[in-house]
């Protein structure tokens, strides 16, 4: 029987392990945790990208000192646990059976005392492999004579699905007759989240009380405390999931991996708290990753650069299983928001998913659901028809941009965008950078041969997942919510579905509560990530956390302030019609003097209510948005490229955003800087790479880069606002924009440099040895 869960205290230190040495590339937040009687568990995974397994003799690992257990797919299948749902409503093999069908895929968990025990287990099971023909392109994958990966599945095809929005015929039709059009397949490549730290768990099962506790590195707590019931069994009501500081997400701890699930049977099994965190190449190379999208766009337009058209043809690599964390009606996601901010009269867009011998995923890495790769898409395109027209950028933007006053917006492929000024802040963003001395500082550059370019990205998102007969997560209603209650002594706690990863949720809420009902922001308590306190919720991802739950708090705290009213009528002897909020207080109308705070309206709560009005002040809300928000932004880059090495130096970055109403400057501005960081990150250095045989070849911060510091541009930020007018705050969400408009800017600004060479298009990340080949073929030398 295992012993009772130690009960962490938020902000309150836990017990440090001292013994035991360091592994390197391990770090996570549950490193922290130490329970009575854990032991520690690690996975043997697969060396080979596709292979069949003929055996698994875990024998010699079982007689490791320490090790306490192995267990196997054959193990799991015992108990109906071999395989999981994944939250595309794929499954996925929790331990490798039969075949391997990735690289690093978990093939037996090791159970031991100290995780040095466990590594040397991993290290004496002996598995039986036979190599088998790779998969690593989705092209390949759909040939008549590929492998079939996926033999569990009825339909005998590497295909998973196909989508698609818009008018296909009508779409057509405009392209056949457009006067001026242009082709290009777009590429956004694989790469994956990498956050802070990687993942981990800690499964604690008490045989006395039938509870399972689960701390675990998750962005959606409750989700996973429900898939969890659902995979092991046990009610959901016996389970708790903790998500402490989980060390950053950026999606990445969206999905439920098999270390979980292997870790929970450990402690079911065995009856003691195990833990697992994984180690950084674990992370890299088996969890979830994003992109790996492939983009043939073709837009028709008029010989003056009106848009008339737009159809894009996208494969997307979904790995060995698809692990997309996408909405059901969406299986690609919101990627039919490649319309972008510009008035097309019609467009048509399709996506095929397919199998391959990667691990699998597809996962929103910071967007929602595919956007970035919607806005790089668009945003590359665009370029590509203004080098087509021979006019400068900006103008074909502004061109065919939504007017202002045509919102809300009905988009050809089905969206209704709320609010927006393009014009607006695309001035402002031209403005911040002098853009007509920018060109003529460029224009000086290329007389003298230096290569130099810029580069322009006005995009629009889509967030804030979601209205819930549009949105779900396997079958579960996207919304969220918030529980408010305010002490006697008017200070408040509130607790809501979402879960930080640093975006400053605990500032935030408090700042939306504080000034709902007047209360000093120092004395609001923000509680988030135990499912046994904190109201259902979907977690936080895809820019849902101001748009959703931020508009849950304010209708929570909007209905206590509806309550105090009437309790600060009985308290001024008036009518509640004649009781009016004001300047942070109640006071009655024409009688300024006359006037209760909410801190003497919360006492009277629960020392002097009427006989009509019950005892307390609390406020639930489960808030189902309208629509999803539209933020946008405008961004501007410029870049000169070394003509020696082919490495580029991003001169100035001009960022301009629209999220609608801000709460925090000082945490919009922090999101915004790490964004970008991210969006350079991609367009320079980053991408999960495959040979042929199923290899890896990135599988550490040596191989998959990450910029410091050092090599992170300096950014020029600035905002304009332009309300949602749905939401309660008329706040639209800010998380994720920069990541997904800055690619695209990246992009442009260095196919900009290489186009007196004749270069229009390059494909990211745009590393130094790719532009370095670029010039040697087109005979430029230091």
């Amino acid at each position: 029987m295992a012993t009772e869960p130690t009960t962490l205290s938020f902000g309150q230190p836990v017990k440090r392990k001292e013994d035991g040495r360091f592994i390197q590339g391990r770090g996570n937040y549950l490193d922290d945790i130490v329970l009575p009687k854990m032991i520690y568990m690690a996975l043997v995974r697969s060396p080979y990208g596709h292979a069949k397994i003929n055996n698994i003799d875990t024998s010699a690992a079982l007689k490791v000192p320490g090790v306490k257990a192995v267990i196997t797919a054959k193990e799991l299948a015992g108990a109906g646990l071999d395989w999981m749902p994944t939250l595309a409503q794929d499954k996925q093999m929790v331990l490798a059976g039969g075949k391997v069908l990735f690289q690093y895929q978990e093939v037996a968990a090791v159970f031991a005392d100290t995780r040095e025990a466990a590594a040397d287990g991993v290290a004496a099971v002996q598995v039986d492999y036979e190599p088998l023909q790779a998969v690593t392109d989705p092209y390949k994958a759909m040939a008549k004579d590929a492998p079939i990966l996926r033999d569990d599945r009825e339909k005998k095809t590497n295909h998973i699905w196909h989508y698609e929005v818009g008018d296909q015929k009508t779409t057509a039709d405009a392209l056949s007759g457009a006067p001026v059009k242009i082709k290009q397949m777009i590429r956004f490549p694989r790469c994956h989240p990498s956050p802070l730290e990687p993942c981990g768990c800690i499964a604690d099962f008490n045989g006395g009380t039938g509870r399972l506790t689960f701390y675990v590195t998750s962005q959606a707590p409750h989700a996973h405390r429900t898939v969890i019931s659902l995979v092991s069994k046990v009610p959901e009501s016996n389970i708790r999931v903790v998500s402490p500081d989980i060390g950053g997400g950026f999606g990445n701890k969206v999905p439920v991996y098999p270390g979980y699930v292997c870790a929970i049977v450990g402690s079911l099994t065995l009856g003691v708290p195990v833990k697992w965190v994984e180690s950084r190449t674990e992370n890299l190379a088996s969890t979830h990753f994003a992109r790996d999208y492939w983009m043939e766009t073709e837009i028709g337009a008029t010989k003056d650069g009106k848009v008339t058209a737009l159809k894009v043809s996208t494969v997307a690599d979904h790995g060995a299983f698809d692990g997309a964390a996408n909405p059901t009606k969406y299986p690609a996601g919101l990627f039919g928001i490649c319309t972008g901010s510009y008035d097309f009269p019609t467009a048509f867009v399709e996506v095929d998913g397919y199998y391959t011998n990667k691990a699998p995923g597809g996962i929103a890495y910071r967007c929602s659901f595919r956007v970035t790769e919607a806005a790089y898409c668009i945003e590359r395109a665009m370029d590509i028809l203004a080098d087509e027209l021979k006019m400068d950028p900006v103008d074909l933007r502004r061109k065919n941009f939504i007017p202002k006053e045509k919102f809300p917006y009905p988009s050809a492929t089905g969206w209704t965008y709320d609010s927006g000024d393009y014009e607006k802040t695309l001035d402002k963003a031209l403005q911040t950078i002098d853009y007509k001395n920018l060109l003529k500082e460029q224009a000086e550059k290329r007389k003298r041969g230096e290569l130099s370019g810029i580069g322009v990205s006005t995009f629009t998102e889509i967030v804030g997942a979601g209205p819930a007969h549009n949105f779900d997560i396997l079958g579960i209603k996207m919304f969220d919510s918030a529980e408010i209650r305010v002490h006697p002594t008017g200070s408040a706690l509130v607790r809501t579905g979402t879960k930080a990863q640093g975006q400053g949720h605990e500032t935030t809420w408090a700042q939306i509560v504080a000034e709902e009902l007047g209360l000093d922001v120092q004395n609001v308590l923000v509680e988030e990530g135990d499912t046994d306190t904190a109201p259902y919720g979907l977690g936080t991802y895809a820019s849902r956390s101001t748009a959703v739950a931020g508009a849950a708090i304010a209708v929570a705290a909007r209905k206590i302030r509806e309550k105090a009213k009437h309790l600060a009528a009985h308290l001024l002897e008036a009518n509640p019609d004649d009781i009016e909020w004001a300047d942070y207080k109640f006071r009655v109308k024409g009688s300024p003097d006359r006037t209760k705070t909410m801190q003497e309206v919360a006492f009277a709560a629960y020392t002097n209510m009427p006989d009509d009005i019950e005892p307390g002040l609390e406020g639930v809300t489960y808030y189902n948005p309208p629509n999803l928000t539209f933020p946008n932004g405008a961004y501007i880059c410029a870049v000169d490229i070394d003509r020696g090495t082919g490495a580029v130096s991003v001169r100035r970055f001009v960022a301009i955003d629209d999220c609608g109403n801000i709460i925090n400057p000082m945490i919009v501005e922090g999101q915004i800087h790490g964004g970008l960081a991210e969006g350079f990150a991609i367009a320079f250095m980053q991408e999960i790479e495959y040979d042929e045989d199923g290899n890896n070849r990135t599988t550490n911060f040596t191989e998959y880069l990450v910029p410091s510091s050092f090599e992170t541009p300096r950014w020029e930020v600035g905002n304009t606002v332009t309300p949602s007018p749905h939401h309660p705050l008329g706040t639209k969400g800010i998380g994720e924009s920069p990541n997904v408009g800055s690619p695209a800017a990246f992009a442009n600004a260095v196919v900009d440099a290489l186009s007196p060479l004749g270069v229009r298009h390059v494909d990211i990340p745009l590393t130094r040895e790719k532009i370095w080949k670029i010039l040697r073929e087109k005979g430029v030398t230091g």
